[in-house]
């Protein structure tokens, strides 16, 4: 049963994190001052991949209408180099995925304080205190072991820093029951509460990052850390069902690709379609094909790159791109390039979290360091877990990085440049313009189809949040050619019409997404975790 609260409610993917960002909602805070404080916690309970080792996204709402978009995602190093992953022989190594080199420039720090700074209520020292308080110890639960695989401890064990943060039982993970204490990490949350930003990018903290770069061949330095700042951005919006959708411009590919999907499918009338039909899963894969193949070639870090987000969310392009499509038959996706030339040209290991206050203040939160413990570098003496965020960016243009994604040029590595991402968090507002869902994901290149999913299971279905959430998912990214359904999700019928019509179906092994997504209705405020994780949703 959805969790129901007449206030406010906070839903993310741990108990500890909600509970958090609940208390200073009853102390009076607003929906961001929740959310800074719950980002600061999960860096601690959630230390696979909530960070202040990494990036995300915001996207902000207030109850007065004012829309935001908040771009704290990592950058390039200055002395990055385009092919700085590529063997003597042009192949790439796993130098992007693993170690020192694959970091790239925090940004969590900057953006909870720019987030601070400008829609803040509470004093920065009560948002960032109960995160200490976490790391000076908290009783492991079963939510926190579940990231520990004898794969990952395997891999943490090569590096000592992590191996005795994370694997303190003589090299093994906690157990049930244990109390984790992290000191150097709260000393480093000290510093932060104290100095705010500057207590990350400068003083004890910088000098034990650059330290740790050094130590492992890394290339992070002080001017990039000082110079590292959070951007705000102009949300994208965009209709659907006469229904608003505001998300992430990029440098998250989030929401342009979201808006190419809905354009695109705003010409069939899924409520006429069977849920989960084949005809209906074949027109979003098509929809799906085409955005990624817009999205792999020209999106990339708006500052470095112009990119044509005019056309690709508009209904006139959208109209253009459904014009090829066949109801009878698959495209290949070999016959579907990128569609604008006359233009110019996130893993399971991510986290989100919803946060909607009394007055009616929205905040949508993903944030990440990449794979499941980043980089596998804890940084001596400071407590924290670097990304390998590197990895997201083209690191040789053609070729798949580990989410199967085939990027272009404009995503190239460049120094001091964003790398691009699928980190898509939304608020969606119903067809009276009044707030109706703030929802998102983890989930590497799924992220995308996964939020718009859950939108459509609302919008198109009518789904109640549970039902929204738990429903099974399906994916299409354009390469690999083919669809992914998730374990058991599909019927047999079902995947044989989709075959039938000319697509490859892939059963995936594991789980698609975690979503945190909160839903209001005839003015009723319902929540619910995924359980395929299992988090937490609570109001009061």
């Amino acid at each position: 049963m959805a969790v129901t609260a007449e206030n406010g409610m906070v839903v993310s993917t741990d108990e500890y994190a909600t509970n958090v960002g609940v208390q200073i909602l009853q102390e009076g805070g607003n929906a961001i001052d929740a959310a800074i404080a719950v980002q600061f916690a999960l860096a601690v309970v959630n230390p696979e991949a909530g960070n202040i080792g990494g990036g995300g996204f915001m996207v902000v709402r207030t109850a007065e209408g004012e829309t935001a978009a908040l771009d704290y995602r990592e950058k390039a190093p200055f002395e990055a180099t385009r092919d700085m992953y590529l063997d003597p022989e042009g192949n790439l190594t796993d130098k992007s995925v693993v170690g020192h080199l694959a970091a790239g420039v925090p940004g969590t720090v900057s953006g909870m304080s720019a987030a601070h700074e400008r829609f803040g209520t509470v004093p920065w020292a009560d948002l960032v205190r109960p995160a200490i308080e976490l790391a000076e110890g908290f009783e492991v639960k079963e939510r926190f072991l579940g990231s520990l695989s004898k794969t990952m401890v395997e891999a943490l064990t090569a590096y000592p820093t992590s191996a005795s943060q994370f694997l303190p039982r003589d090299g093994s993970p906690p157990v049930v029951g244990d109390t984790l204490r992290q000191a150097d990490l709260a000393s480093t949350l000290n510093r932060i509460k104290d100095d705010g930003a500057d207590g990350f990018y400068t003083g004890r903290t910088a000098d034990l990052i650059v330290e740790e770069m050094k130590r492992g061949g890394g290339i992070i330095t002080h001017q990039d850390l000082q110079s590292y700042e959070a951007a705000w951005r102009e949300p994208i919006s965009f209709n659907y069902r006469k229904h608003t959708i505001i998300s992430m411009p990029p440098s998250s590919s989030g929401g342009a690709t979201m808006a190419e999907i809905a354009n695109i499918l705003e010409g069939y009338d899924f409520a006429e379609m069977s849920w989960h039909s084949a005809e209906q899963i074949h027109l979003f894969a098509e929809a799906a094909r085409r955005a990624y193949a817009d999205r792999n070639h020209y999106l990339a870090d708006p500052d470095f790159v112009e990119m044509p987000l005019n056309r690709m969310t508009s209904s006139s392009y959208a109209s253009e791109r459904a014009a090829t499509i066949s109801t009878s038959t698959a495209t290949p996706s070999t016959s579907v390039g990128p569609g604008m030339e006359g233009d110019p040209g996130e893993s399971e290991e991510t986290t989100h979290f919803s946060i909607v206050d009394a007055a009616g203040n929205a905040v949508s939160v993903t944030t990440t360091i990449n794979s499941w413990y980043g980089s596998k570098v804890t940084v001596a003496g400071a407590g924290f877990v670097l990304n390998n965020e590197m990895d997201d960016f083209a690191a040789k243009p053609g070729t798949p990085n580990q989410f199967g994604l085939v990027q272009g040029e404009n995503n190239a590595i460049g120094p001091g440049k964003r790398m691009l991402s699928a980190m898509s968090p939304s608020i969606i507002l119903g067809q009276d313009n009044e707030l109706l869902m703030v929802t998102g994901t983890p989930g590497g290149s799924t992220i995308i189809t996964t939020v718009f999913q859950t939108i459509s299971n609302v919008v198109d279905y009518g789904m109640n949040v549970v039902q929204a959430v738990n429903a099974p998912r399906v994916h299409h990214q354009h390469l690999p050619d083919q669809i992914y359904y998730e374990a058991g999700g599909l019927p047999r019928s079902v995947v044989a019409a989709l075959e039938d019509l000319g697509h490859a179906m892939v059963e995936r092994s594991d789980v698609s997404g975690d979503v945190q997504a909160i839903l209001i209705e005839d003015g009723v405020m319902t929540a619910w975790s995924d359980p395929r994780r299992g988090g937490m949703a609570k109001g009061y």
